[in-house]
């Protein structure tokens, strides 16, 4: 079999390219925030990426999303936030012949602006972690109704309302606990910026390192701690165990390279890390809910529409 890339880029979405016939608000009517609606099919419909955070509301339809290397399943209510340039799709499969007219919710809004009114506006930084976490993108539940309910309010409102609407919508998603990150590892943040610089350096060796066999042990004496030690502290850090962290990020490492190249799956088994096929297909299915020869062909439904 060829090794030889088939990488799959997709769609840089631009300013310029975004007008009401799509189901954006019109040039010139909107300020920081920018609501899109649209139905199916629509030329919006396709594997994307974007330099704005998008909330993203299904209101119709159901069918697989793909959301940076996540596959999944969604449904009427399904909600998501995706950061910056993380690429995504929802593709339905069960639209009816004529179509329909309101499959999509969706509010844009760029990140500089936003951190930016933080420096002098301290309130507003509690909704930083939520954005940050964001570039992993983060599916909630249990709170599509009130989402869709601000939504239509910033929709149809401006000015000081407009934002008002805004602020509590995403005051409520930074606080609301029910939710799941759906591509790759997220550390979700120490006390301090010492103990999160420190391991930082700790994830930034396993990512560069991900392909060669290391143990937990040699990673905490790195540290200086013993294994006892810098496991707890491990996992105060990125809400996983060690193993865990290890496992997934050696696996989205194999969904990229499934995704993008047309390498044996075997290959892909040892390039990741593990000296085991049967261990790595184990791990992969606990991941992500299906075989690596399943994931690469559903990876290419994203690109169909």
């Amino acid at each position: 079999m060829k090794n030889n890339s088939v990488k799959y880029t997709p769609i840089l979405e631009q300013a310029f390219q975004r007008n009401s016939t799509l189901g954006y608000e019109p040039e010139g009517s909107y300020g920081f925030l920018r609501c899109v609606e649209h139905g199916a099919p629509n030329p919006l419909i396709r594997w994307h990426q974007h330099e704005e955070y998008e909330l993203h509301l299904i209101l119709e339809t159901s069918g697989k999303m793909f959301v940076g290397d996540y596959i999944g399943i969604f449904k009427p209510g399904n909600l998501v936030l995706t950061g910056p340039r993380l690429a995504h799709n929802w593709i339905s499969t069960d639209v009816p012949p004529e179509g329909v007219k309101r499959r999509d919710l969706g509010l844009q809004f760029l990140d500089d602006p936003f951190r930016r009114c933080c420096e002098y506006l301290p309130e507003l930084r509690q909704v930083l972690p939520l954005l940050d976490r964001s570039k992993n993108g983060i599916e909630f539940f249990g709170i599509s109704d009130f989402a869709e309910e601000k939504i239509k309010l910033i929709k149809t409102s401006t000015g000081l309302p407009r934002f008002n609407a805004f602020l509590e919508l995403f005051s409520a998603l930074s606080e609301h606990k029910d939710y799941q990150l759906l591509s790759n590892n997220q550390l979700q943040g120490l006390d301090n910026f010492a103990s999160m610089n420190r391991i930082s350096k700790v994830v930034d060796y396993i990512t560069e390192n991900y392909s060669t066999q290391f143990t937990m042990a040699e990673i905490a004496k790195k540290t200086g701690m013993d294994s006892s030690q810098f496991s707890r502290y491990f996992r105060k850090a990125s809400g996983n165990t060690f193993t865990d962290f290890v496992n997934r990020l050696r696996i989205n490492k194999a969904c990229q390279l499934l995704m993008e190249t047309d390498q044996y799956v075997s290959t892909i088994c040892y390039h990741v890390g593990y000296n085991n096929v049967a261990n790595f297909n184990r791990r992969f299915i606990e991941i992500k809910n299906m075989t690596p020869s399943d994931y690469r062909k559903q990876s290419k439904i994203r690109f169909s529409q």
